[in-house]
């Protein structure tokens, strides 16, 4: 390794010498080195010789604590290393660390000092390989299912029984033989549709959508069908492309995904209509086996014959009762007793009349005999003597009355009743209401004599 400047510097003495002269005889020794500075200088020169690395592993003992930084090793077969990630390096991740994924890690070495330990201070981390897809494909699942293109109301339900089939796939594989096969055998008579398509490669994707798109006019089919035989997970990568899923959420018609194998799990089979674990099992659900459909309906038919059946006992039960009714045997004996019992309601009708034309008349004669007893005429004549009598004595003790005797009624400003002369009324307006009209005046002055001489009359008259 000669020439490595890195190994050169390994090569020095941490004491800062080279080991000849350190080596040289005679030479007495130094103080040595404590385990904090030796840690310090290799990790000054772990620093100095990677600045940046990148690595390649396997994540485990992920662990994060209440800080939000994350701690985990990376590890191969041959060996492992330590990995921290800061928060505020982890929140721009483009992918979410998990237990047992394949990822690269960019970052500086560097020496943890309290333990004594070299780690790698992340700042970025990528997913690789399969790895890289799975995050992709779960990236592209919450994007799409937070648009709700996954939601089970989009989804439609299957026609019964379908008469013209699109089928998107690759005529060079063995699915379009095993597809129509199927169909044969469990439905013949069924027209079929195919757009061949790539189903793996780089093209792939855009084809399949094509082809969904163009099943959204002529010629018009009744369910369409996307199949792919099994493969892994880079095989089957075009069914999980954000165009083919858009392109099954935007067709007319009801669709079903056959891609894979049952443990395959592809995003087309979210955005469609309805999953199937396989092609072959795509064709067995869009066309049920018509042996079944027979003995259904014949068993169908069987019910059909024991409801009419039942029916028409129940009939003839109700009709042997109704003919046995009275009203239909002896129809002229029902209506004499009809015209009896009218009779006897119409008697009783006009006693009653009678009884009550007789009772009101009593009660108005009993009526009209109390009321001469009353002497009512008498006993008005005198009650409307004495209401004129409390009448006139209640005019000559009105006001009006006194005011036609020559009287007037004194108010202030505010409309109230003025009943003594107070020398604040001095040159204020007063109101004076006579037997017929009023008068506005004005206090002059007040005359104290004829104030004591009004008060004696007063005094005199009552």
């Amino acid at each position: 390794m000669a020439g490595d400047p890195f190994v050169e510097e390994q090569e020095l003495d941490f004491w800062g010498k080279s080991r000849t002269e350190t080596a040289t005889p005679g030479g007495g020794a130094e103080k040595p080195l404590s385990v904090g500075e030796l840690t310090r200088r290799v990790r000054a020169l772990l620093e100095a010789g990677f600045p940046q690395v990148w690595v390649e592993g396997e994540i485990s003992n992920l662990r994060s604590p209440t800080s939000g930084h994350f701690y985990f090793t990376l590890k191969d077969e041959q060996a492992v290393i330590q990995v921290v990630l800061f928060r505020s390096d982890a929140a721009r991740l483009p992918i979410r660390l998990r237990e047992g994924a394949a990822v690269v890690v960019r970052g500086r070495l560097t020496i943890f000092e309290a333990r004594g330990q070299y780690q790698v201070v992340a700042t970025d981390v990528q997913a690789r390989g399969e790895g890289a897809l799975l995050e992709r494909l779960e990236a592209l699942k919450r994007k799409l299912a937070a648009e709700g293109l996954f939601d089970s109301a989009r989804k439609r339900r299957l026609p019964p029984f379908p008469e013209r089939v699109g089928l998107v796939t690759s005529l060079k594989g063995a699915v379009i033989q095993d597809f129509l096969r199927i169909l044969e055998r469990r439905a013949p008579g069924l027209e079929i549709f195919v757009r061949d398509v790539p189903v793996q490669g780089a093209q792939a994707a855009k084809a399949i959508a094509a082809a969904i798109r163009a099943f959204n006019g002529s010629p018009s089919v009744d369910v369409l069908v996307i199949a792919r035989g099994g493969g892994s997970l880079e095989d089957l990568w075009p069914f999980n492309e954000e165009v083919v899923a858009r392109a099954l959420a935007d067709c007319r018609v009801p669709t079903v995904s056959g891609v894979g194998h049952e443990t395959d799990f592809t995003i087309a089979d979210l955005a469609a209509d309805l999953r199937a674990p396989t092609p072959s099992a795509a064709a067995e659900l869009i066309a049920r086996d018509w042996s079944d459909w027979r003995a259904e309906v014949a068993q169908l038919g069987r019910r059909a014959e024991r409801a009419v059946a039942r029916m028409l006992e129940l009939g003839h039960e109700r009709l042997a009762r109704v003919a046995g009714n009275p009203f239909f045997s002896e129809p002229s004996r029902m209506i004499l007793r009809w015209q009896q019992m009218v009779d006897e309601e119409e008697e009783a009708l006009g006693r009653a009349w009678r009884q009550a034309l007789s009772i009101k008349r009593e009660r108005w004669e009993s009526l009209g005999r109390h009321w001469k007893a009353l002497r009512c005429e008498e006993q008005v004549r005198r009650l409307r003597e004495r209401v004129g009598q409390w009448a006139a004595r209640l005019a000559a003790l009105s006001p009006e009355s006194t005011l036609r005797r020559g009287y007037a009624i004194a108010f202030d400003e505010q409309d109230r009743i003025l009943r003594e002369a107070r020398p604040d009324l001095i040159g204020r307006e007063v109101r004076l209401r006579l037997a017929t009209g009023r008068l506005d005046a004005r206090v002059l002055r007040l005359v104290a004599e004829e104030r004591r001489t009004v008060e004696k009359e007063d005094s005199e008259s009552g």
